[in-house]
């Protein structure tokens, strides 16, 4: 499913915290975004055509929800980025990041470890 980095936005303060009304998510994104409740509407109607919301009517508002889920969406980012710039290779990937910002020690020891967990299975 592809969705936008606006859609993104607001599918993240869903992920926070679901169901939520129109209002609610207009508001939680006002205070990161220079956004108005009319480009905030035109995002949540994309995302329910996508199916990556639901809505539930409650009185005359609607609670919306998301569909779908943060971890599979972050996996098929993760997925085609890799595919798409580095041919599918994570030792590329992990290459680029380390020259473009130094890798800590937590982030060193974390890498130790899952390829430890890699050579083991």
């Amino acid at each position: 499913m592809q969705i936008s980095d606006a859609e993104a936005l607001v599918m993240e303060v869903l992920w926070e915290r679901s169901p939520q009304s129109t209002e609610e998510i207009a508001q939680t994104l006002q205070e990161r975004q220079d956004w108005q409740l009319p480009t905030i509407k035109t995002l949540l109607n994309r995302l329910l055509n996508k199916g990556a919301l639901s809505a539930e009517k409650d009185g005359r508002r609607y609670l919306y929800s998301p569909v779908l889920k943060r971890a599979d969406w972050v996996a098929e980012q993760s997925s085609s980025l890799v595919d798409r710039l580095f041919g599918g290779r994570i030792a590329p990937l992990v290459a680029q990041f380390s020259s473009e910002r130094k890798l800590t020690p937590a982030d060193l020891a974390a890498l130790k470890k899952l390829i430890r967990e890699y050579e083991n299975d």
